[in-house]
């Protein structure tokens, strides 16, 4: 299995990582680095920016069904 293939069943946290180490290898690797590096980021981004969009969908939803409290006016204050 390649590690393109990998990339769907990693945890949030892991694609995190492999996508800022990824980046980083791009920028600073060596040349067989920066061809690997080239290779998966676009599905690396893909992946963290799905993920991201649930993450806010999710959110989202939850907010909109969460029961909304009413506001209560404050009592005018006396002067006196």
């Amino acid at each position: 299995m390649s590690l393109l293939e990998k990339i769907p069943a990693m945890s949030d946290e892991g694609v995190i990582n492999m996508l800022a180490n990824a980046r980083r290898l791009a920028d600073e690797g060596t040349p067989p680095q920066q061809a690997s590096a080239a290779e998966i980021l676009p599905a690396l981004e893909s992946e963290a920016a799905a993920r991201k969009a649930a993450k806010l969908e999710a959110a989202a939803a939850k907010r909109a069904a969460a029961p909304r409290k009413k506001k209560v006016a404050a009592a005018p204050a006396e002067a006196g």
